[in-house]
């Protein structure tokens, strides 16, 4: 007779009806009064009856529905309550389980996240700050969602000559990432209309004195510049091709000073040359604009390969909408509805970004780079599947099994290396017909060699 072992375990939840609403061992950074807290206030005149489906169970469900996004309603709610066994809990419907999102609505989810936004490292974390400055970044992605008809007075479908009805209606939604730990410090998103600018200006408050603002070519604008400027935040932006600055003055180390938008600023400009492992090489030419005016204080060499922490918000987009939601479209086919489950998405995000950003910063030293999304998230659905560490006892664990685990994975210091950008998902399914690029990451020498914008044809030598 072979020898067994009988594994027994305790689960603390919330007593009844409540019993589901977690999110196993994250639930310590949302906890039960945190959430209530925002149901209190964003629906005040909400009926104080308790339902089969309360409201905080209601919030918590929608949270892990950006955690298990290959599932239907009652997957996610099997998932809940897997680790549940003996309490006898009802398993809600399909349409129960709609009609609970409904009552919800949008606020808290909303008033949730701008409790959870912001920066989350100290400054002296490796990788957050540069010669004393937060490094940020701000830009846009688009958000597919499903091809209904209310959807699509929200918000169009892309379109081209060759496929003019195709593909999914997108929202464009634009971030603040604090750059160390690609945290998310304010969101806006809405129809692709409008533009990146003006959902850009809608976060521009949420700067503070002390940061560096990266931003690429499409924020070249007076108007972007002159309002960042004014938060007392520094900038560093990429500039377009068509803008030809006056010079004011020059330094020695080839950059020049001049006047965008009524703001003095400081251009400068390189050739960046990349080679790579087998033997390739590109070279492009890059112009920086700056509030950073002191070149003793901050180098042009440094700033030119400071811009390159401006990638650290594009991983954060393929953190969000790949590795998170897979690159599935949202689930809901109304705007309130796709509302509602987006700011679920994003407080689901920046809940594992704070996980993450606990786990290495319990070592000393430790750069938040070397953290894997990956393992976070499948460590995160774990302990939602067994239901553990959901309410904390007496001693508190901050690293948690989801931070040991993330230890556990670290992934190597960062090396310098490019891959091939393709399009996720082309309009046409013929266009994976087509010779595609290796997505093998190949690794690369990187030299910058700043040029003198004083003598630059794009300068002009007018004054403004």
């Amino acid at each position: 007779m072979s020898a067994q072992s009988v594994i027994t375990r305790a689960v603390r939840v919330a007593a009844g009806v409540f019993a589901p609403g977690h999110l196993g061992e994250l639930t310590q950074i949302v906890p039960f009064e945190m959430v209530d807290a925002v149901l209190a206030e964003s629906t005040p005149a909400a009926p104080r009856r308790v339902r089969l489906l309360p409201a905080r169970v209601a919030m918590y469900f929608l949270l892990a529905m950006g955690l298990f996004p290959e599932l239907g309603y009652r997957g996610v709610w099997s998932k809940l309550t897997a680790g549940l066994d003996g309490l006898k809990l009802v398993t809600p419907s399909t349409s129960a389980l709609r009609q609970a999102r409904r009552r919800v609505g949008v606020p808290p989810l909303t008033a949730l996240f701008e409790l959870l936004a912001g920066p989350l490292a100290w400054p002296r974390t490796p990788g957050v700050c540069w010669r004393g400055l937060r490094l940020v970044a701000i830009d846009g992605t688009g958000i597919a969602i499903p091809d209904s008809g209310t959807n699509q007075t929200w918000t169009d479908k892309p379109r081209t000559a060759a496929h003019p009805d195709t593909g999914y209606p997108l929202l464009r939604l634009v971030t603040l990432v604090e750059c160390g730990t690609r945290a998310l410090i304010a969101a806006v998103f809405g129809s692709p209309a409008d533009g990146e600018l003006v959902y850009a200006s809608k976060l521009l408050p949420r700067l503070r004195p002390g940061t560096v603002l990266l931003a690429d070519r499409n924020f070249d604008a007076a108007t972007f510049i002159t309002t960042a400027a004014g938060t007392g935040a520094d900038l560093l932006i990429r500039l377009k091709a068509n803008r030809r600055p006056p010079r004011t003055g020059r330094h020695t180390d080839g950059s020049i000073t001049s006047i965008i938008g009524g703001v003095e600023v400081r251009i400068i400009e390189a050739r960046i040359t990349v080679t790579t492992a087998d033997g390739s090489r590109r070279s492009e030419h890059y112009r920086l604009v700056t509030t950073l005016l002191d070149p003793q204080r901050y180098p042009a060499t440094e700033l030119i390969e400071l811009y390159h922490q401006r990638w650290d918000i594009e991983t954060a987009y393929l953190a969000l909408k790949h590795t998170l939601t897979r690159g599935r479209v949202l689930r809901s086919r109304n705007p309130a509805g796709v509302e509602q489950e987006l700011w679920a998405l994003l407080v689901t995000y920046q809940i594992l970004r704070i996980a993450m950003t606990d786990a290495t910063g319990s070592r000393p030293g430790l750069d938040p780079d070397r953290a894997g999304f990956s393992i976070a998230l499948h460590a995160a659905r774990d302990q939602i599947i067994t239901a553990r560490s959901v309410i904390a006892g007496t001693r508190i664990d901050l690293v948690g099994t989801i931070g040991r685990q993330v230890l556990a994975g670290l992934h190597p210091t960062r090396r310098a290396r490019i891959c091939p950008r393709t399009v996720k998902r082309p309009l046409s399914k013929y266009a994976y017909k087509k010779p595609r690029q290796p997505r093998s990451c190949l690794t690369a020498a990187i030299d910058v060699t700043v040029t003198n914008a004083a003598t630059s044809p794009l300068t002009r030598t007018t004054p403004p």
